[in-house]
Order: structure tokens, then sequence, then C-alpha cells
């Protein structure tokens, strides 16, 4: 039986569609309005609140906390000062990715960690091989729901509630209170806009869920599912486990495994020369960054327009722009004399009605990721694969100067 959110009472009357899908047992919405669209440029025009429980969430707490981070996290801990959060990734010993989250610095040996798969046995079985006696992995899944507030008026609502948000960096965060309610309030997100998060107690969910609805009323604050953020996270260049790429707990072979570096995550790792931990993976990644013996990278894919467009209507049919996101491979082609000339595939395709064109996340190998390198990206027209002209591009596609500016403002 699906278990529901502690924020779903308030949800369900919400849901137009009536329609729930399953995201880590718990029930959630792809989307609440008829319209997408709605949805999506709340993001981008106004304000959005999602809700993400369904993540896994964990607690790491003890003097040996950081001792267990820096060792089972690839991205160096040390630099996730207190008040402050991580994007970061931890990888098996043959340096593949198991799996990516966000660990937040909270308080003196305290660490709260958020990833979309389990991984209390990883970093439980990490410690007891450490021999750490002094920390403690805790599943908190059934203890705090979590709000995404996401858009370019985000800071106008949350400001209304607390005054801790005033001046709260990008990856920032701090303990405060929601109508007396503690929060942990973050400056992070998925959509690669101004957003913030906000760790709830379940039993406090209500009330800071009508508290954040009632501050953004004049904003258009906007519930929205999960599709909406699947489209804005493509924009913004960030990856989707199961989607973009698989942990390599599950893989059978290596060709279904990544590295950071094929996933362009090479920046994690940029003064790894100075970093002495001994981390999981250490001796193939850096061997791997030394050497750029990745078998592929991941880059951004701008489709030409004007070619999209030509197909489409060579077979006498429009060319579908409407609320389209696709998570399947669709193969790519060097563009040569041989049309079919295999280079990589494209594991997510979305017609960004912000940027006007068909954008993609892509696996294709060194000699081709240079940004403006041209490919064929095969797409299906009746039931037909044809190719259409892209061009490699830097991720993110979008990237507003509010998502990372310094935010302040008087609370009202």
């Amino acid at each position: 039986m699906p278990k529901t959110t502690p924020f779903h009472a308030r949800l369900e009357p919400l849901n137009q569609t009536g329609i729930w899908k399953n995201w880590s047992g718990y029930l959630a919405a792809p989307r609440y309005q008829y319209s997408i669209a709605n949805e999506y440029y709340a993001i981008r025009n106004s304000v959005s609140l999602l809700d993400t429980s369904p993540l896994f969430k964990y607690k790491i707490i003890g003097g040996d906390a950081k001792q267990l981070l820096r060792h089972a996290m690839a991205r160096n801990i040390n630099r996730c000062k207190l008040g402050s959060a991580q994007y970061t990734v931890w990888c098996d010993e043959s340096g593949f990715v198991v799996q990516d989250g966000v660990i937040m610095h909270v308080a003196e040996n305290e660490y709260w960690l958020t990833a979309a798969e389990p991984a209390l046995r990883y970093f439980r079985n990490i410690a007891r091989k450490m021999d750490l006696a002094d920390v403690q992995i805790t599943d908190v899944a059934t203890q705090y729901g979590i709000l995404a507030l996401q858009g370019p008026l985000a800071f106008d609502v949350v400001k209304q509630l607390t005054g801790d948000a005033d001046g709260l960096k990008f990856f920032g965060l701090t303990q405060t209170d929601v109508k007396g309610k503690p929060v942990v309030l973050s400056r992070t997100g998925f959509t690669g806009d101004l957003g913030y998060e906000l760790w709830v107690r379940f039993e406090d969910a209500a009330v800071v869920w009508d508290a954040l609805m009632g501050a953004g009323e004049n904003y258009n604050i906007t519930p929205i599912g999960t599709t909406a953020l699947k489209m804005a996270r493509v924009e913004a260049g960030l990856l989707l486990m199961d989607v973009d790429f698989h942990s390599s707990r599950y893989a059978w072979v290596d060709a279904e495994r990544e590295t950071p570096a094929e996933l362009g995550w090479d920046w994690m790792f940029r003064r790894l020369e100075k970093d002495k931990r001994d981390f999981v993976g250490r001796t193939p990644i850096e061997a791997e960054l030394q050497n750029q013996t990745n078998r592929w990278t991941t880059v951004g894919l701008e489709v030409d327009w004007h070619d999209y467009d030509r197909v489409f209507r060579d077979a006498g049919i429009l060319p579908p722009k409407h609320e389209l996101y696709r998570e399947s491979t669709m193969s790519i082609y060097r563009r040569n004399d041989k049309e079919w000339d295999y280079a990589g595939y494209a594991s997510t395709f979305v017609y960004s009605s912000l940027l006007k064109t068909p954008i993609a996340i892509a696996k294709i190998p060194l000699d081709l990721a240079m940004p403006g390198t041209e490919v064929n990206l095969e797409v299906p027209v009746i039931r037909r694969p044809t190719n259409v002209l892209a061009r490699v591009a830097s991720m993110p596609f979008f990237d507003p100067p509010r998502k990372t500016a310094m935010m302040n403002g008087d609370v009202r």
C-alpha cells in the first residue's frame, strides 16, 4: 500500500487530474493541473511549491561524522562548512558512481543528507569497516517532510515568514522557525532557479504548508508536480538518477556504470592534488582525471529548430512541442558520409518553451564534446527514425543570475 507524505492532506484536494504515481513508495502527483505549462511557468515566472518528501533522508551525527564522510564521499566534505550544503557524490571502489545527493552541515558534528535511493547500509558498512565508534547514521524519512519553494519570487514569499532568509547565500542553510515551528531552511533546489527548501517535522507539516500558501497568495504561488520539475531540471543541466545515469550497485556490466568524469562532474575534483583524503574510489578516479581516459562525457544538445520543424512538416504533421518531455534513449550519430554512424545517445529530451528550442542531455565521446560540434539526433517521425541536426552545448542551458544573487529585504 503506498504511503502518503505529511503534506498529502493539503495536496489531495488540489489534484485536478486525480493521477498519482509511486515515488519511493509514496504517492506523488506528476501534475496537479491539466496544463503542465502552468506549473512550469510558476517555476520560471512566479513561485512554485513542490513536495519532495519521498526523498530518502538521513542524519549523520557524532564526533566521527566528518571522518566517515571524508572517506565515503568523493567530494571533499571539508569544504562543506557549518551552515552550508553541498551537492556531492559517492562511488564504489572502482570509481563508478553509486549515488548523488545533497548533504547539509546543520550543526557541529551533525550532517543531514538527501538521496534518491536507500543509502543507510552503504554508510553504515563503511563506518563499520573504519571501526568508527562515535557516529550514528539514522533514517529520518518518517520524521521530516521537505518542501521546495522555487522561482523568482521565492524570496518574496519566504521573507514574510522568517527574517533568517535575509542574506542566505546559495547553498547556505539556517535553522529557523515558521509560525513557531522549527524548520531547516536551505538555499537549494532542483530547478536551476532562485529557490529554497524547508525540512519540516511531520507533525508541523500542515502549519508550515498553510503559512507558505498564505504568504504566496499575492505572488501566484502554485503547487507543482514532478513533471514540471523535471522539465526545469533539464534546462538547469541537472542529472536525474535512473534516467541520465544509474547506480553502479544495480549494474551487471561496466558499460552500465559511469564515473563522475563521464557524468560531467569532474569539477568536483578541481583541487584533488591538494586533497590528501583516502576516499572510496580515489585511485581510479584520480587516474582517469589525469589521463583523460573516460569513455564518454555528458553534455547538452541544442537541436536546430529549423531542421526539427522540417522533418515533421515533410511528413505532413506538426512538430511536437507543447509540454514535450521524454525520458528515453535517442541515438546520436556523427555527421559524415555515413548517416547512421553511431556515436552516443541522449537520455532526456524536452522542448523548452522558455528557450524556444528542443534540448537534450546526452552522452558522447570526447572528440565530439566541444561546444558547437554538430551531430545527428535520431527522433521518431510517425514511428520512423529520422535524423535532425543538433549542436553540442554547455550546460546549464538556463542559468539566471537570481539563482545565486544575494537576496535581502525586510520581513513584512
